[in-house]
C-alpha cells in the first residue's frame, strides 16, 4: 500500500500526529510525508484565525505533491483555526488531483474542540467533489498528540467503513 501524507502544521500538534500516522503506515507499505509550508506565516493568533474563518490561501513553498493517483491511501491533517482548515491546507485542496476511486483520511488536531466538525466537513466536501470515495476522519485534542496508543486508535477507527 502506498499513502501520502500532506499535512499543515504551526506550533508542532499535528505534525506529530502525522509523524505517529507515518510510522503506523509504515508497517503496511510506503508512505510519502509532506509538511505544507507557506512562504510567508501569519505570525499572529487573530491573523491565523481571520485568515481561515474567511477562506484564506496561502502561497506554499516549492515542492509540494499535488497529485494524489499514484497512493492508494491519502491523509490531509491541519489544526482548527476558527472553525476552518488553515490557509495552507485550502491551498492544497484547490490543487490536488488524482482522487477519484480514493480512500483518504482527514485529521485535526484542536485545543478547544469548538468548529473541529466544520472544519472537517470543509475539507470532506473538496474530497468528496474530487471523486474520493471513502473519507474516514479523526480529531486529536493537542494534549494527546504525543500520545501514540491514541492517536492508533482513532486512526484505526477512522479507516474502518
Amino acid at each position: 500500500m502506498r499513502s501520502l501524507i500532506t499535512y499543515y502544521s504551526y506550533s508542532g500538534n499535528t505534525e506529530k500526529t502525522a509523524n505517529i500516522l507515518a510510522g503506523i503506515l509504515r508497517q503496511k507499505g510506503d508512505v510519502t510525508i509532506q509538511r505544507l509550508k507557506p512562504k510567508e506565516e501569519i505570525a499572529s493568533f487573530l491573523g491565523q484565525c481571520g485568515a481561515a474563518f474567511t477562506g484564506k490561501r496561502s502561497d506554499l513553498q516549492d515542492g509540494i505533491e499535488y497529485d494524489a493517483s499514484p497512493y492508494d491511501l491519502i491523509l490531509i491533517g491541519c489544526p482548527v483555526w476558527a472553525f476552518a482548515p488553515t490557509p495552507a491546507v485550502n491551498t492544497y485542496l484547490d490543487g490536488i488531483s488524482g482522487l477519484n476511486g480514493k480512500k483518504a483520511v482527514i485529521f485535526v488536531t484542536y485545543g478547544s474542540g469548538a468548529g473541529v466538525k466544520r472544519c472537517v466537513e470543509r475539507i470532506k466536501t473538496v474530497l468528496k467533489d474530487n471523486g474520493a470515495y471513502d473519507i474516514g476522519e479523526l480529531a486529536v485534542q493537542q494534549l494527546k498528540t504525543d500520545d501514540s496508543v491514541f492517536v492508533s486508535s482513532l486512526f484505526k477507527k477512522a479507516l474502518s467503513p
